[in-house]
C-alpha cells in the first residue's frame, strides 16, 4: 500500500488529538468562566478574538520555513501548556489571554494549516479524498468533545482538572510524529499517489506572496472562506449559549454538537470525493451555501426537532468548508505554493473565525437577545458562497497543471 495512507491516517489521528477535541471542547467550557469569574460573554468570547489578532498573521507567515512535522510537535507542546494554563485560571483576563495565544499558536502550527500542507505533497489524483479521509479524525474529534469528553471530565473531576487531562492528551502525539509521519514522498524515496516519476506539478515553481497578492482569485478565496468560516466560528462559540436562552439543556447541546460533528464527517468524505472528480469551485459553492441555508433554524431551535434538523444540514456544509479551501488554493496556484495561500488565508479565516464570535458576545449584551447576531451570521456566510461563485471557473476533473502561467492568468480573472 502506497505510504501516503499510512500519513493519511497519521494526521486523522493528530487531528483529532490537536484540533477536533480542544478546539471544539473549549467553548463548552465558557460557562463555568461566566459563572465563576463574573465574566460577561464578550470578555470570554474575546481571548480568541484578541489571540488571533496578535498570533495569526505573523506565525502563519512561517509555515513554509519549517518541518512540518516539527511544527506539529511543537504546536501540541503548545496546545498542552495553554488547556493547563486555562485549568489553572483564576479570573484573571491577563491570564485567560496569555492561555489563548498559547493555544492559538498550538493551533496554528499543529492544526489544519501543516496538515493541508502535508496532505498536498504527498497526493495529488486522490487529494481531495485522503484529505477529506484526514479530516474524520477532526470532526470526530469534534463530536466526541462535548458530550464523550469534556462532559464526562467536568462530572468526575470538575471542569479545572478536564481541561488540564485534555491538555495531557497532547503527549499521544510523540510516538506517530516519530515514527510515521514524514514530511515528503522523497523522504521515503518515492513520489506523489506512489507513481513511477515525479508529478508533473511538482516542478511548477512556488509563488511568492507579492505575486499572490496581485492576484484577483486569490483574495476571492481568502474573503470568501474568511466569512463563511467567520460565520461558522460565530455558531460554534455561542451555540451552548444560545441554546441556554432558548432554554435548552446542556444536554441538549452536547447532542446537538454531537450530531453537528458526525454530520460533518459525511460532509468531508463526500466533498473530498466529489471535488477529486467535478469542478472544485461548484463543489465549494455547495459546501458554503449548506452552511448557510440552516442558520435561520436558529431563530425557532427551540421548536421540536428543529436542533436536528439545523446539526445535520449545518454540519454537512461545515464538514466540507475548511477541507476545501486548501483543495482550491492548490487547484488555482499550485501544491507547491500551498503554503504561502494557506499562509495567508487561514489567518485570515481565523481571524474572522475568532472576531465574530466577539461581535456576537457585544451584540447579545446589549440587546438581550441573539437575533441581530444569527442575523449577522447567515450575511456573512452567505457573502462567503457569493465570493466562492465569483472564483474563476475550471474544467471539471482537471488536474493540477505544471504551467504555472495559465492559472496566474486564471486567477487574476482577466478577459
Amino acid at each position: 500500500m502506497f505510504y501516503g495512507w499510512r500519513i493519511a491516517a497519521a494526521a486523522f489521528f493528530t487531528l483529532l488529538i490537536t484540533v477536533g477535541v480542544p478546539f471544539y471542547g473549549m467553548p463548552f467550557f465558557y460557562d463555568y468562566f461566566i459563572r465563576d469569574f463574573g465574566w460577561t460573554r464578550a470578555q470570554t468570547t474575546s481571548g480568541i478574538a484578541l489571540a488571533t489578532i496578535l498570533i495569526q498573521p505573523v506565525a502563519g507567515l512561517l509555515l513554509h520555513r519549517f518541518s512540518t512535522r516539527k511544527l506539529i510537535m511543537f504546536g501540541g507542546g503548545m496546545l498542552l501548556v495553554s488547556l493547563v494554563s486555562f485549568g489553572l485560571g483564576n479570573g484573571s483576563l491577563l491570564l485567560y489571554y496569555f492561555s489563548w495565544c498559547s493555544f492559538m499558536v498550538g493551533y496554528i502550527y499543529s492544526g489544519p494549516l501543516p496538515h493541508q500542507v502535508l496532505l498536498t505533497q504527498w497526493f495529488r489524483k486522490n487529494r481531495g479524498l485522503a484529505i477529506g479521509l484526514s479530516y474524520l479524525g477532526l470532526g470526530l474529534g469534534g463530536a466526541i468533545s462535548q458530550k464523550y469528553v469534556a462532559l464526562p471530565l467536568i462530572h468526575a473531576f470538575g471542569w479545572r482538572t478536564a481541561l488540564m487531562l485534555m491538555g495531557s492528551s497532547m503527549l499521544l502525539l510523540v510516538p506517530v510524529l516519530v515514527f510515521v509521519v514524514r514530511d515528503r514522498p522523497s523522504d521515503k524515496e518515492l513520489y506523489p499517489d506512489g507513481a513511477s516519476g515525479p508529478a508533473p506539478d511538482s516542478v511548477a515553481p512556488s509563488l511568492t506572496f507579492a505575486q499572490l497578492l496581485r492576484l484577483r482569485g486569490f483574495w476571492l478565496l481568502a474573503a470568501g472562506s474568511c466569512m463563511s468560516i467567520g460565520a461558522i466560528g460565530s455558531i460554534n462559540q455561542h451555540m451552548k449559549l444560545m441554546f441556554q436562552d432558548a432554554r435548552l439543556s446542556s444536554t441538549q447541546v452536547a447532542d446537538t454538537t454531537f450530531w453537528i460533528l458526525i454530520a460533518s464527517l459525511i460532509g468531508r468524505v463526500a466533498m473530498g470525493w466529489l471535488a477529486d472528480r467535478f469542478s472544485k469551485k461548484l463543489v465549494m459553492l455547495a459546501a458554503y451555501l449548506f452552511v448557510a441555508a440552516p442558520l435561520p433554524l436558529l431563530l425557532i431551535v427551540n421548536r421540536p426537532g428543529i436542533p436536528m434538523l439545523f446539526a445535520l444540514l449545518f454540519g454537512f456544509g461545515l464538514g466540507a468548508d475548511y477541507m476545501l479551501i486548501p483543495l482550491m488554493g492548490a487547484q488555482l496556484f499550485g501544491p507547491n505554493s500551498l503554503a504561502r495561500v494557506m499562509g495567508i488565508v487561514l489567518p485570515t479565516d481565523s481571524i474572522g473565525q475568532a472576531c465574530f464570535p466577539f461581535l456576537l458576545g457585544v451584540l447579545r449584551d446589549h440587546f438581550g437577545n441573539y437575533d441581530l447576531g444569527i442575523a449577522v451570521a447567515i450575511a456573512l456566510a452567505f457573502g462567503g458562497a457569493l465570493a466562492v461563485a465569483l472564483l474563476p471557473g475550471e474544467l471539471p476533473g482537471s488536474p493540477d497543471r505544471a504551467d504555472p502561467a495559465p492559472k496566474l492568468s486564471a486567477a487574476r480573472g482577466e478577459a
